[in-house]
């Protein structure tokens, strides 16, 4: 009954987007209207209106530059709730989200705090069956990007660590460097997966993670994965019994 549950979560996630208002950019031109990806063609058409007269043009994916469409109504909120442990309560709001605006734009990022929602809710099948919705038209979305760093958290919590390594592997090899700080977080995670807060293992999680993002990767790209270091590298040092080192580190958090 459970795998069905997740299976029919999975389902309503991949469902064919709704069309929704928008830009649509390639090199030579810029429409506007109403804007949707079809899954099974990997082509995104537009209405948009001549006259009086409504036409249907289609683009290849990898003619697009870029979607320029607006925030969904609600997202904002659901975020917050998800980052003030209310999470349960924007489950709704954000698989709406999800479905809706598949590969435009807002799926990802969504996508994000449904999947961090779940996590806090103890469901990482959940949560990995809704990145791998989104993966599914996206492959390096499972690396990189809005999505990626989510995913790694429940196949952490699924105990799939060779399959993360090899995704690890790849964020720190492209060409991006959010993804590659987002990787070294969790090198992070993974270290403290199993330390027992044994002293050597805490400070390698320290090393060999947070302390890496901290130092590298102050650059405005990386300011999401700098602070998520700063935090756990502050409850690192509180298991060390370095109080001060603590609350200095979530001071420079708080800053960002």
């Amino acid at each position: 009954m459970k795998k069905l549950l997740v299976t029919m979560f999975a389902a309503a996630l991949t469902a064919q987007a709704w069309a929704v208002k928008g830009t649509l950019v390639t090199a030579t031109e810029s429409l506007t209207g109403d804007i949707k990806w079809q899954a099974r063609t990997k082509l995104y058409t537009v209405s948009i209106m001549r006259g009086k007269t409504p036409i249907e043009m289609e683009r290849k994916l990898a003619d697009v530059v870029r979607l320029d469409i607006p925030e969904p109504k609600g997202f904002a909120a659901a975020v917050q709730q998800v980052e003030s442990g209310k999470g349960q309560q924007a489950v709704g709001a954000l698989t709406k989200i999800v479905s809706e605006y598949r590969m435009l734009n807002w799926d990802k990022p969504a996508g994000r705090y449904l999947a961090l929602a779940l996590l806090a809710a103890g469901n990482p099948q959940k949560a990995q069956s809704v990145c791998l919705g989104v993966i599914a038209d996206d492959k390096s979305a499972s690396y990189m990007g809005d999505i990626a760093s989510a995913y790694w958290k429940a196949l952490l919590k699924l105990g799939k660590k060779d399959q993360l390594e090899g995704l690890l592997k790849k964020a720190i090899g492209c060409d991006d460097r959010a993804a590659s700080a987002a990787a070294l977080v969790m090198r992070g995670d993974i270290i403290l997966s199993d330390a027992n807060d044994a002293p050597d293992k805490l400070r390698k999680a320290l090393t060999d993670g947070y302390l890496r993002v901290i130092l590298m990767y102050q650059d405005p790209a990386c300011r999401r994965e700098r602070k998520e270091a700063l935090l756990k590298a502050a409850d690192v040092m509180d298991k060390l019994r370095q109080s001060a080192r603590a609350a200095n580190l979530r001071s420079e958090a708080q800053k960002i």
